[in-house]
């Protein structure tokens, strides 16, 4: 039985722009959540100096999180959904549009 699906990501390339600035991150982040039909509980984020973002959202369905470094156009990203995974493969396609990383590599988790 599979009760969820869980990816994780490393995203390379990633515009240095997009991933500097809690701002920008938690934009694209929020957007996610919404545009992949996810329900969003609560989030935190904590922007890092000079540059680079943690940031955790916790959903109905389980949560996001990734962390960033801009110095190396790396993201990493953990998505966890239970219920529909279609969500979870929703929200990973609007991740690597958003993020436009030069490439990535990913691991896809039945859990259950």
């Amino acid at each position: 039985m599979i009760v969820g699906k869980h990816i994780i990501a490393e995203l390379y390339g990633v515009p240095k722009e997009l991933i500097s600035h809690e701002r920008e991150v938690k934009e694209i982040v929020e957007s996610v959540v919404r545009d992949a039909g996810l329900t969003k509980v609560g989030s935190n984020y904590k922007q890092f100096e000079p540059h680079g973002v943690t940031g955790v959202v916790l959903i109905a369905e389980s949560h996001i999180s990734l962390h960033t470094w801009p110095e190396y156009g790396l993201v990493n990203l953990d998505i966890f959904t239970c219920g529909d995974t279609r969500k979870t493969d929703k929200a990973f396609e609007l991740f690597l549009e958003r993020f436009r990383p030069e490439s990535y590599r990913h691991y896809v988790l039945d859990r259950g």
